[in-house]
């Protein structure tokens, strides 16, 4: 297998475990979350899960990082972030540095501690925020992957 073609199976399966992370997050767990009658128990139990699947979505973004701009480089695209009609390469690497920013720098030294400060004392307007921040992120990042397949394949929107 060529490093072209493993760069690109790699980019693919890192996408789909970290987004596919994002929706179990943002569908599943808190909502299950938001259910608990302790807010206790609901703090504990988010904290617990999302910090697992943190460490996943920080390796999945690193290698979604690095193989994707090898893939630029390789093919010499470059290019292809003046054209509008490639506007999923831009909504990618916005994705891309959203989550980064997000995973590396604000999670860590305030995120963190904001969350646990506000859920103690108003958990249901805390898991909302939090809720819709995660929807925002997952419906960027789902309009994104359509835009990346469908431009890949050469449907243009422009």
């Amino acid at each position: 297998m060529e490093y072209f073609t493993l760069a690109r199976v790699l980019h693919v399966l890192a996408v789909v475990l970290w987004i596919g992370g994002v929706a179990m997050v943002t569908t599943v767990i808190i909502p299950a979350v938001k259910r608990m009658s302790s807010k206790e128990e609901q703090i504990e139990t988010f904290e617990r899960l999302e910090g697992r699947f943190s460490l996943q979505a920080k390796i999945t973004t690193l290698i979604t990082a690095i193989t994707g701009f090898y893939m630029l480089h390789v093919l010499n695209a470059w290019q292809r972030l003046l054209d509008l009609r490639y506007w999923w390469l831009h909504a990618m690497i916005l994705v891309w540095l959203l989550f980064t920013i997000v995973l590396f720098v604000l999670e860590p030294f305030f995120l963190h501690k904001i969350f646990r400060k506000y859920a103690y004392k108003d958990p249901e307007k805390a898991f909302r925020i939090m809720h819709r921040a995660h929807w925002v992120l997952l419906l960027l990042s789902l309009v994104t992957i359509f835009g990346a397949v469908a431009g890949s394949h050469g449907w243009y929107l422009f």
